[in-house]
């Protein structure tokens, strides 16, 4: 396993991950973590760690500055600002196409509430590098327009006792035209903090994953 700490310049800053790679990695996701949120989220590290176990290299990264994450403790500007946190997943794409580790490989875009989102638009925007998007407890309904425009496959994970969530994605389902499918884990809420439900979000991440990110690398 190689993994390093990572700073990637993008157009407006430079951003702080933490980069995982198996050897002979079938692709790589880039993580979009929820609002109010960092790299260093339990539940996505949580995730991340099962796909490296299956051969996925993980790219967890701030989508904020130190700056600007202080600023948003207390006015929460930016954790809702879906355009600035797409524009700066999309950069974090390009940086992994061309890395010298990661340039050949499918890559994937795991996001969780508005980070789902970001990823559905960046998706949108690099068609011909995200093979594949997995969105959990996620607002895809916030990527508006960009829905119609995502050809990577789609997976929508949402708590069966998140209701008003279900609803939201059910809606962002039928703007979607590229391959999708919505998965209700039962008697999960919001976080899927239930004893089990997170290993399952993972499990079902890392099929989508190492089924779409391998056709797409190969």
């Amino acid at each position: 396993m190689q993994s390093a700490e990572v700073a990637i310049t993008v157009r407006d800053a430079t951003l702080h991950g933490t980069f995982a790679l198996p050897a002979q990695a079938k692709g790589i996701v880039a993580f979009a973590h929820g609002s109010g949120s960092s790299r260093f989220s339990r539940r996505n590290q949580r995730v991340a760690q099962y796909l490296n176990q299956a051969l996925l290299g993980t790219l967890l990264f701030d989508l904020l500055t130190q700056g600007e994450n202080s600023v948003d403790e207390f006015t929460a500007e930016f954790r809702f600002d879906i355009p600035l946190l797409a524009r700066r997943l999309t950069d974090a794409i390009d940086w992994l196409a061309i890395q010298a580790q990661t340039r050949a490989l499918g890559i994937g875009l795991f996001g969780a509430s508005t980070g789902a989102a970001a990823a559905l638009i960046a998706a949108a925007e690099r068609p011909r590098r995200v093979g594949a998007v997995v969105s959990r407890g996620g607002r895809p309904d916030l990527a508006g327009e960009a829905l119609h425009r995502v050809l990577a496959p789609t997976l929508l994970i949402v708590g069966g006792w998140d209701t008003e969530v279900i609803a939201l994605n059910e809606q962002a389902a039928k703007k979607l035209s590229c391959e999708h499918r919505t998965i209700i884990i039962p008697e999960a809420t919001h976080l899927f903090e239930e004893p089990g439900k997170l290993d399952e979000v993972s499990r079902l991440a890392a099929a989508w994953f190492g089924t779409h990110l391998t056709a797409a690398s190969g």
